[in-house]
């Protein structure tokens, strides 16, 4: 029957989308391609250096969510996705067309700010999310184009067409928040990357070396276990210990430069007070991991603090 030829195929076309326990499906093997081509990367840099020269100044971090301790842009896409989603509910209502209106203007408001958002943590990522942060970018872009053209349609009376155009935006964004959360799901971009440090970290003191072989104000790099550890021992012989894995992005903070009491990640920047683990400048959201050290018979022991925000742990000192 018609019918039932018909309900085949559409099993048949979710089957080849969704992934199988054989092999993925049809998106999953599209955004890996995505991942790993580079067609797109002639433009990724010209774009990283176009956000870094923003006159942001202290409202790159505000930007981050360093405030918030987490990445802002997705609260902030949460305003156009959720009022052009609902313009679509309206639209399909008989007697709501100013409330459709005024839900597309308000989404068309809301996601500049949004995008601002996500271009500053966008040119704070690897290459392979950023291929396909830019993708999820255009096709952003493209659903407030198609927006756009909605309002301007709706107010000059033409409302079949305004609503066509509503219904392919919301597509098109659909489409980018899809890869907005394969980025932060399956390419963990902006989320803690030394969250799992107290996880794998054994409580208790842990020896990590001789004082006599820590340089005074250089960063060096030691093992807890299986997790490494940046020390830096100051003049005065207080050592400091933290995650050696940035909480940005995993950068090595032990490669990075140590100045005024913080260490500086020489992958992207992030700023960390080496006395508490507190981040004072982003790209990084969430502190880093710190340990509370002590000189035994001349080794350095260390173990993790377990109460991360208070301002500031006790010194080295020597039993």
């Amino acid at each position: 029957m018609p019918v039932n030829r018909n309900v085949r195929a559409v099993l048949s076309a979710v089957r080849s989308v969704l992934p199988d326990p054989e092999r993925p499906g049809r998106v999953m093997i599209a955004v890996e391609r995505l991942e790993n081509s580079p067609r797109l990367d002639s433009a990724l840099g010209p774009l990283r250096r176009a956000v870094h020269a923003l006159p942001l100044g202290g409202a790159r971090d505000v930007l981050h969510g360093r405030w918030l301790g987490h990445a802002v842009h997705p609260l902030m896409v949460q305003v156009p996705i959720g009022t052009w989603m609902s313009a679509a509910v309206l639209d399909l209502l008989p007697g709501q067309r100013r409330g459709a209106d005024t839900l597309v203007g308000l989404g068309l408001a809301a996601a500049a700010p949004a995008a601002l958002t996500g271009w500053v943590d966008w040119a704070e990522l690897r290459k392979p999310q950023m291929r396909v942060g830019l993708v999820h970018a255009a096709t952003n872009i493209t659903a407030v184009g198609l927006y756009t053209a909605s309002l301007g349609a709706r107010l000059r009376g033409r409302r079949a067409r305004g609503r066509l155009l509503g219904f392919a935006g919301l597509t098109a964004v659909s489409l980018g928040g899809a890869l907005g959360g394969h980025l932060a799901y399956r390419q963990a971009s902006a989320v803690n990357h030394a969250e799992q440090i107290p996880a794998v970290v054994e409580p208790g003191w842990h020896p990590i070396g001789d004082v006599a072989d820590l340089p005074v104000g250089e960063p060096v790099r030691r093992q807890i276990g299986e997790t490494p550890v940046l020390v830096v021992r100051e003049a005065g012989g207080t050592v400091h210990a933290l995650a050696d894995r940035c909480s940005h992005m995993a950068g090595p903070l032990s490669q990075g430069t140590v100045a005024d009491g913080c260490v500086r990640c020489p992958w992207h920047g992030s700023v960390f007070r080496l006395s508490d683990g507190w981040n004072v400048r982003g790209p990084a959201t969430a502190p880093q991991p710190v340990f509370e050290t002590r000189v035994v018979d001349g080794r350095v022991e260390a173990r993790l603090v377990q109460d991360p925000v208070r301002a500031h742990r006790p010194a080295s000192r020597t039993v």
